[in-house]
């Protein structure tokens, strides 16, 4: 069993910024690739971005040089670090890990960019 908490979200401006925090369990941590995922009113759930294990990143298009993904072993914490946002940026925010074929999830995250 992984449990993932997130947290960080809220309502911010245009242009402003937030940083989002996941809380994961285990032991085994630093072994796991991790990533965010979204989904916004009406749309499908889209990845982010991810980190591997080793700290590789890899994002999104439409977030690229705004957004940055980051890990803490030491605290078994994944950071999503986001500037620059925009109304398009509004989801729900999902803290997401893969243990060999097994996928686990935390309960998401409001994040909303509005004037």
């Amino acid at each position: 069993q992984v449990q993932l908490v997130e947290s960080g979200g809220g309502l911010v401006q245009p242009g402003g910024s937030l940083r989002l925090s996941c809380a994961a369990s285990g032991s085994i941590f630093s072994f796991y690739d991790m990533g965010w995922y979204r989904q916004a009113p009406g749309s499908k759930r889209e990845l982010v971005a991810t980190i591997t294990s080793g700290g590789s990143t890899n994002y999104v298009d439409s977030v690229k040089g705004r957004f940055a993904i980051s890990r803490d072993n030491a605290k078994n914490m994944v950071y999503l670090r986001m500037n620059s946002l925009k109304p398009e940026d509004t989801a729900v925010y999902y803290c997401n890990c893969n243990v060999g074929s097994l996928a686990y999830w935390g309960q998401g995250t409001q994040v909303t960019v509005s004037s």
